[in-house]
């Protein structure tokens, strides 16, 4: 791993993360595949391609967290780029249950508080658990870059305008895990300037994956290209960027 440069993909077993995993793969990056079941991580990385490498990696277990942070250690000794990408969107719709429903549920007067932490653990608390065990080996990169993979549902801004199509199901499970996701980017592009880390948010759109029950629009490969963008940037690129394809920014 000492003569190329290094990407952790988390959640990259499938989806939009397994996508990025293989277009960052193609930029001759090694790329580590993690995956809560090493099975399918293998899997993946078989299809990502010689340059990828599974990992067993639960964003909500220490334990696993810190064991990917030690092996990284030893046969890399550095962290290029940290693809913060494993999410859920909930734990309790049912099968074929219209996403307008299952909000009519997660409203902030009826949500179960067990839904909202199972999503949150995941979504918000998972990724501040990986960054703190990967930043030590960020900090050894001669440059490195923190990409987190957002949605626009989670923009507060966006939101509270009337006109926004998605403005009905904003709510304190997926949305709002989003929407603190956001305040977690910003918190850590404040720190990390100083020493030239770049810290970034992307939307990758209404991808048709597993996350929304395949009702999305658009194919992994058009979710992934944003990331994939902002990943290859500079050194001299902005930080604390909130963004979706092209480089259009969205507002916080």
């Amino acid at each position: 791993m000492q003569d190329k440069r290094v990407v952790l993909v988390t959640g990259a077993n499938q989806g939009i993360g397994l996508q990025i995993a293989k277009d960052l793969a193609a930029h001759d990056f090694i790329v580590l595949v993690g995956s809560r079941d090493l099975t399918r991580g293998e899997a993946a990385a078989k299809e990502v391609g010689k340059n990828a490498i599974a990992l067993q990696l639960d964003v909500t277990d220490q334990a696993s967290i810190a064991a990917v942070a030690q092996r990284i250690r030893k046969e890399a000794g550095r962290l290029d780029l940290l693809i913060n990408n494993a999410a859920i969107s909930n734990t309790r719709r049912q099968q074929g249950q219209p996403i307008e429903e299952y909000a009519k549920t997660t409203r902030t007067s009826n949500v179960s508080l067990d839904e909202m932490r199972a999503v949150w653990d995941t979504n918000v608390f998972g990724v501040l658990a990986v960054y703190q065990a990967m930043l030590p080996l960020l900090r050894e990169a001669p440059f490195a870059r923190i990409v987190n993979v957002s949605s626009g549902v989670g923009s507060l801004a966006t939101n509270l305008n009337p006109e926004f199509a998605y403005r009905s199901i904003f709510g304190p499970v997926y949305p709002a895990s989003k929407t603190a996701l956001n305040a977690l980017t910003v918190a850590m592009a404040i720190e990390l300037e100083p020493e030239g880390i770049k810290v970034h948010a992307v939307s990758p759109g209404f991808t048709k994956t597993n996350l929304n029950g395949f009702a999305g629009t658009d194919t992994v490969e058009q979710g992934a290209r944003e990331v994939v963008r902002v990943s290859l940037l500079g050194p001299d690129s902005p930080t604390g960027t909130f963004t979706r394809w092209e480089g259009e920014t969205i507002p916080w």
